[in-house]
């Protein structure tokens, strides 16, 4: 907190500031104020707040990082207790170096600009670290074309595997627009060399139907609340962060 220098400060402003910044033993009784004295230290507080109004904003800046100091510790509670169903679903798509020493998990969804703004980044990042374990969660969470794309990813998935996935995955970011549909995903799967009709045959198979529940369960255990969320090693990322940002958290995970 910044203060005034001393000799501009009244003794009612320096006991306000002290009983503001207290430590275990508060510089003075404010029970025992008369309410005259009380009225004046709540003037001077006034006062010195009008004065030097950057202390609020030091003070909101010191709160954030307190409530975001707090956030991390739950959440890798919550990622301690999730661990196997984050690192270990054998439905999810695992890319990058499957057998790497850090593992980072996205949740995702299609039709989210931030997912798209990130997809580079992300794939820059586990390309020129080598030794990344990327793992995908389907989490459509934003329109009914959001589940639709999830749908057929993960259906990509089961019936052709991680090469065509991870093709699925790069094309809907970097070349799909428009609505998803029936006819814009068959187009867009051909269009990458796939097989769309056995495709879109299995994208609404009940275990395609299970996974996303899954992912959806795991979200609301984690308290992911929207895309994209990435668990990096013990970390949890709430929401897009640019490529150094990444490589800071990686660095931090690994010691």
């Amino acid at each position: 907190m910044k203060l005034a220098p001393f000799a501009l400060a009244t003794p009612f402003a320096l006991a306000a500031i002290a009983a503001l910044a207290a430590g275990p033993v508060a510089a003075f009784d404010i029970a025992k104020m008369t309410d005259a004295e009380r009225a004046a230290f709540q003037t001077e507080i006034r006062s010195y707040l009008l004065a030097h109004p950057e202390v609020l904003d030091e003070m909101a800046n010191a709160l954030d990082a307190q409530k975001a100091e707090t956030q991390a510790v739950v959440d890798r509670d919550l990622v301690s207790a999730n661990r196997a169903d984050l690192d270990s679903d054998p439905a999810s798509y695992v890319g990058g170096n499957p057998e790497g020493d850090l593992t980072v998990v996205e949740f995702i969804d299609y039709r989210c600009g931030y997912c798209r703004k990130a997809h580079g980044e992300v794939a820059e990042l586990v390309r020129s670290d080598g030794n990344i374990r990327y793992v995908v969660k389907e989490y459509p969470i934003l329109s009914e074309q959001s589940v639709m794309a999830a749908r057929v990813a993960i259906a990509v998935l089961r019936e052709l595997g991680p090469e065509a996935y991870a093709k699925v995955n790069a094309g809907f970011y970097e070349s799909f627009r428009g609505d998803i549909t029936d006819t814009t995903v068959a187009a867009f799967l051909t269009g990458l060399g796939l097989d769309a009709e056995r495709v879109m045959a299995h994208a609404n198979d009940a275990e395609v139907t299970q996974i996303l529940r899954d992912n959806h369960d795991l979200a609301k255990r984690l308290q992911i609340q929207g895309t994209p969320t990435f668990v990096i090693g013990d970390t949890m990322l709430r929401g897009y962060a640019p490529l150094d940002h990444m490589r800071q958290l990686v660095s931090g995970e690994r010691g």
